[in-house]
């Protein structure tokens, strides 16, 4: 049992559903106060304690840049207890692989940064420039008391970070074949068509806003909204929910409701895909409401000393090439992004994250924090 190892089952012990911590920071707080960090908790949410937020920075002897290791301490709910092999909060260990929720999806990324650090400054404590943490219970949920807060206390200060390493789950085969240097942006909308309730007998005493949606809906699914870049594949657009009636099956709705979601690159922006829908809406006479939710802005880290950094710590930990990704979902790294010149998505195999029987290959436990290791030796020593 190394001490990364260790670590993780300790966090994957603590069921920390979103936005709960559980009590995961404190044990993290308490292991890098040890080795001189200094560790700042901060709370937020309703009553002041809901969410765990955690920064914690150790400053070398000498000039150098700030790096970061951010992560998310929270995980998604596990469901019934009865669908896992063993319970989500006993971690367990199978045919080589570690067990539970949280296990891929960060837990197992938080306890390789910690080690990681606690062995950087045992053998370079006279380290150039600083290490920070950034640590949030807020990122499976809602995202709105989590990093982004940390954030604003820092541009608040006019402190910047040169570079971070989000330790989200970005391999894909095997540990080092990707990583992430940006993520695409998130709009979403709830679009409300608004008819005439009637009976089905009756149509022409009522109005369907089924009927008078479907033709718009089937445009939409089959436009072309970019081609994306070189980094970015095209924006896509996908309807999440779509609800009307009341039950029966005599009567025509009166509204129609539709949940729907851009993926976008950056060669389209929030308010040109907007005003696209919203012209749509005109040309079809659809009567309408819609909230508009912008839930991320899409970015891009070039090519620079951190990716290059990491990609050779890849290479001698894992004897793989990463290649540079921007696929996925959102990740707090649209939030780190505002007050960081490079920031860098690296982690475990994501292929049971959110899963039942979420899990981690052993093996790869070590050379993941020798990875993040080996990066800050490339970036600090």
């Amino acid at each position: 049992m190394t001490p990364t190892l260790r670590l993780a089952e300790e966090l994957i012990a603590r069921p920390s559903v979103s936005p709960h911590d559980a009590g995961c920071q404190p044990l993290i707080a308490e292991r890098l106060a040890a080795c001189g960090f200094e560790c700042i908790p901060m709370p937020h949410g309703p009553h002041g304690a809901v969410v765990g937020n955690l920064w914690a920075l150790r400053r070398g002897g000498r000039a150098g840049p700030m790096v970061g290791l951010a992560g998310h301490t929270d995980v998604v709910p596990p469901g019934p207890d009865a669908a896992w092999t063993t319970p989500p909060f006993v971690p367990s260990h199978r045919d080589g692989f570690l067990y539970g929720r949280g296990a891929a999806d960060m837990k197992t990324s938080v306890a390789a940064m910690v080690v990681a650090a606690e062995e950087f400054v045992a053998a370079h404590p006279d380290h150039a420039g600083a290490i920070a943490f950034l640590l949030t219970s807020d990122e499976e949920a809602q995202a709105v008391d989590g990093t982004v807060r940390i954030v604003e206390w820092l541009q608040q200060r006019g402190q910047r970070l040169q570079a971070c390493i989000v330790g989200e789950p970005t391999s894909v085969q095997r540990l080092g074949d990707t990583m992430k240097n940006g993520r695409r942006g998130s709009l979403s909308a709830r679009l409300r068509v608004i008819g005439v309730q009637g009976h089905v007998a009756y149509p022409h005493l009522a109005r369907n806003p089924v009927h008078a949606v479907a033709p718009l809906l089937a445009e939409l699914a089959a436009t072309r909204w970019d081609e994306g870049d070189a980094h970015f594949p095209p924006t896509t657009w996908q309807v999440s929910n779509l609800h009307a009636g009341t039950g029966a099956g005599n009567v025509i709705p009166g509204e129609a409701i539709i949940d729907f979601n851009f993926r976008f690159a950056p060669a389209s922006t929030a308010q040109g895909l907007q005003a696209r829908v919203r012209e749509a809406l005109g040309r079809h006479g659809i009567g309408h409401e819609i909230e508009w939710a912008l839930g991320a802005e899409p970015f891009l880290t070039e090519p620079g000393t951190l990716s290059m950094a990491l990609a050779q710590a890849v290479q001698a930990e894992c004897g793989l090439v990463p290649e540079l990704s921007t696929s996925g979902g959102t990740s707090d790294g649209r939030f780190i992004r505002r007050i960081c010149d490079q920031v860098i998505e690296f982690g475990p195999v994501n292929a049971s994250i959110h899963q039942v029987d979420e899990r981690v290959e052993v093996a790869a436990v070590e050379p993941l924090k020798s990875v993040y290791r080996r990066t800050l030796e490339l970036l600090l020593a």
